[in-house]
């Protein structure tokens, strides 16, 4: 199976990547940024509100492997989208990471009355080549059914919550009709099914971890995943899931055990409103 995805605009983006959510801006999410990229990875998830932009170019500038090779994603967050910072909060992000560009740019959250002309600031950055691919994060399909009324280019990419835990189906067939990558944040529910009793048994067949067969299952599925970690065994481990395939009925036994839980959080400045 292919170890990458090409995207609606003809970008090509790896299957698998690291998420830096809660690494600290310190040695701490440099070393696991240069742990991941030794041990095959090719793709960092980062965000401005993740707060280690900066550890994160430091770890691309000297990781020994070419930027082109590279694949960086960064976000717009849910402040810049009030204030109408957009261009500059993603300034500020290019800046942190020492980058003349990233291959993929988000939005964050639907702010409600921001999102839309969030995106239309996303599409300019994106004409400027400082984005080579824009997308979003958290869009249900409401939100994605707005953008195309307002916009030509549909988002290459919708990060959303998804593992054998969470699946939301409608969702991620809106997607693959529009021609819309779905990446899969929270990949390994934050361990919430690594004692399950399926997955164990399946581990058990298959001579892997839980975590790896809930990795490949959403591989299998097409679905890009950014599992976090700054384990280097662990980093090695989760990114060790190519190399085997999870028989079709066994794919559908873990697709029972969907019971729609979110381990992410909405954050607080979007708690009181319906969106």
């Amino acid at each position: 199976m292919r170890e990458t995805v090409f995207l609606n605009n003809d970008r090509e983006m790896p299957l698998l990547g690291l998420g830096v959510y809660k690494l600290p801006d310190d040695v701490q999410a440099e070393a696991a940024v240069i742990s991941a990229i030794s041990a095959g990875y090719r793709m960092i998830d980062t965000a401005s509100v993740y707060k280690n932009e900066e550890s994160v170019g430091r770890a691309v500038a000297r990781c020994g492997v070419p930027r082109k090779d590279l694949f960086i994603t960064s976000k717009i967050w849910n402040t810049a989208q009030r204030l109408g910072d957009v261009q500059g909060a993603f300034s500020r992000s290019l800046d942190r990471l020492k980058l003349s560009y990233v291959d993929l740019c988000l939005i964050h959250w639907p702010v409600p009355g921001c999102y839309l002309s969030t995106w239309k600031e996303l599409e300019k950055i994106l004409e400027s080549g400082r984005a080579l691919s824009i997308g979003v994060s958290n869009f249900d399909i409401r939100h994605l059914e707005e953008l195309r009324k307002i916009s030509g280019i549909i988002p290459a990419v919708n990060q959303i919550e998804c593992h054998p835990l969470c699946y939301p189906s409608e969702l991620i067939e809106y997607c693959k009709a529009f021609g819309i990558q779905v990446q899969a944040y929270a990949p390994l529910a934050r361990g919430a099914y690594f004692d399950n009793d399926v997955m164990c048994v399946l581990g058990t067949k298959y001579a892997r971890t839980p975590a790896q067969i809930g990795l490949r299952w959403a591989i299998q599925k097409g679905i890009s995943v950014i599992p976090k970690s700054s384990n280097p065994e662990r980093i090695r481990s989760n990114g060790n899931i190519f190399d085997f395939n999870i028989e079709d009925e066994d794919m559908a036994i873990i697709d029972t055990l969907n019971e729609d839980l979110h381990t992410s959080h909405v954050p607080e400045d979007l708690r009181d409103i319906q969106f």
